[in-house]
């Protein structure tokens, strides 16, 4: 397959030839004529290399280098400069550049540093292969996806694992949190024991105290013979407590107990039971808020928080979602004995624009769905467009609304409706004009007029002029 390279120069000499010497050698070469044109490629398109000046108009060079490590943090970029100053080539250095030329260059100069740079990929991508044998290794299959957040949960597990400590895995529903309680407990020393799980949410008090510490015959109306509770089956094995936050304080206190002594007594019983026990508990709740409501013991909670791992909700980890839909189409093709090959670029920009509330099990979902119905050989646009009612292209979605009678302010209207855009974008302006179904330039516009910010953009300017509509615009006639 050939590489691909994204050159990014608005002085047209200078770019046709980096076009043309690297096309005969043999790459795919896409040009852009300033910073703003690469920009909107980088968000759209992948590139195994970028080429970029410095100095450009609509979007300087060091932009385009943020919008490249902000697409892809391994980004490999090669920056060209007529200021050749040791200032420019640290700041460069600094905001993750490869390397840098200074102009005028040969092209035998910028050939030799682009096969260094792409030899550079090359051994990263072995490095990567042999952390990913690793990751096998350490048997975190289930646990999908390459963000950094990701790879840190998984540093994590690799240094908790093999230890006894207690683990509290903190998170929104459907975020994996059971996954990673799960590779905990493959990776110890206690994976020849039993992983036994319990859903603290699902069940009533009396009838949850059984399930955990089992009871004896004749405990309670209906108990006719005894029973092992969940401790008990998971002795020299893990514990999973899933939403822990949901036990009433009662049942903390006897947790806590069995916990610290590691012993309890069946309910009904009263012969003391030992047992060696890990404990791994999650919640999606805010355990330091339910203990100021006086919802939660605080001892527990201490006794919990040896360890936490906070996993992020899908919003947060968006350069994952390809990765999880790819695996998704696979298994669920292979379950619905459907050709189905995976997800057209048109509808991972679907996926990749909403926001998600139900998280990795909400696209699992999707993918399902889309798989069982779509009639394509991969997942298209229409498979996915309903999500966040997204139009299809050309179409439109009709939005019923009433004004009330004492009227209402359309600037403050048109203000809410510009950030719950921006946020289910994941703050990505050129997504957030998508879904209004405006021009990037107009969004911009929009963004300075109400002096909207996020860490992640650079200081605004002031507000240009909002563009003319097209029906007042002067178009040349041919």
């Amino acid at each position: 397959m050939k590489r691909r390279i994204l050159v990014a120069e608005d002085e047209e000499p200078i770019r046709d030839g980096i076009v043309t010497a690297f096309t005969d050698s043999g790459y795919e070469v896409i040009a852009a004529a300033d910073g703003r044109q690469a920009i909107d490629l980088l968000e759209d398109e992948s590139f195994d290399l970028v080429i970029s000046d410095y100095r450009m108009p609509e979007k300087d060079g060091l932009e385009v280098l943020r919008s490249a490590r902000r697409v892809n943090e391994d980004a490999v970029v090669i920056m060209i400069t007529a200021y050749g100053s040791v200032d420019h080539a640290v700041e460069m250095m600094r905001e993750g550049a490869y390397d840098y030329i200074q102009k005028p260059f040969s092209l035998e100069d910028l050939e030799f540093k682009v096969a260094k740079a792409l030899d550079h990929l090359k051994l990263r991508g072995k490095v990567r292969y042999l952390e990913d044998r690793l990751h096998d290794e350490f048997r975190c299959e289930k646990i999908i996806g390459h963000s950094r957040a990701i790879r840190e949960i998984l540093r994590t597990i690799q240094k908790v694992a093999p230890s006894n400590a207690t683990v509290l895995i903190q998170g929104e529903t459907g975020t994996g949190k059971e996954l990673v309680a799960e590779a905990i407990h493959r990776n110890s020393l206690r994976t020849s024991g039993s992983f036994v799980k319990m859903n603290c949410a699902a069940l009533p008090e009396n009838l949850l105290e059984s399930e955990l510490f089992g009871h004896e015959r004749g405990a309670f109306t209906g108990a006719d013979r005894q029973r092992i509770g969940r401790f008990e089956l998971a002795t020299n094995g893990t514990l999973f407590l899933d939403e822990i936050a949901d036990m009433s304080l009662g049942i903390q206190a006897k947790v806590l107990r069995a916990l610290q002594e590691q012993e309890f007594e069946r309910v009904g019983g009263t012969r003391t039971i030992k047992v060696d026990v890990r404990l791994v508990a999650a919640t999606n709740r805010d355990l330091a808020q339910a203990i100021q409501h006086r919802a939660f013991r605080e001892d527990l909670y201490y006794r919990l928080n040896v360890v936490t791992i906070t996993v992020p909700p899908l919003r947060e980890r968006k350069e994952d979602i390809e990765l999880l839909a790819e695996h998704f189409v696979e298994r669920y093709a292979k379950e619905l004995k459907k050709t189905v090959g995976g997800v057209s670029v048109e509808a991972l920009r679907v996926l990749r624009r909403y926001n998600w509330p139900g998280n990795i099990r909400e696209l699992e979902n999707t993918i399902e769905r889309a798989v069982l119905m779509t009639e394509s050989d991969q997942i298209v646009h229409d498979d996915v467009a309903l999500l966040g009612q997204a139009p299809s292209p050309g179409g439109s979605v009709e939005t019923q609304f009433h004004l009330p009678p004492q009227g209402m302010d359309l600037e403050q209207i048109e203000k809410q409706v510009l950030i719950e855009a921006l946020k289910m974008s994941n703050w990505v302006q050129k997504e957030a004009a998508a879904l209004l179904s405006i021009s990037s330039r107009a969004m911009n516009y929009k963004v300075k007029k109400f002096g909207l910010t996020h860490p992640t953009w650079k200081k605004h300017r002031e507000p240009e002029p909002e563009p003319a509509p097209a029906s007042e615009r002067w178009e040349p006639g041919y």
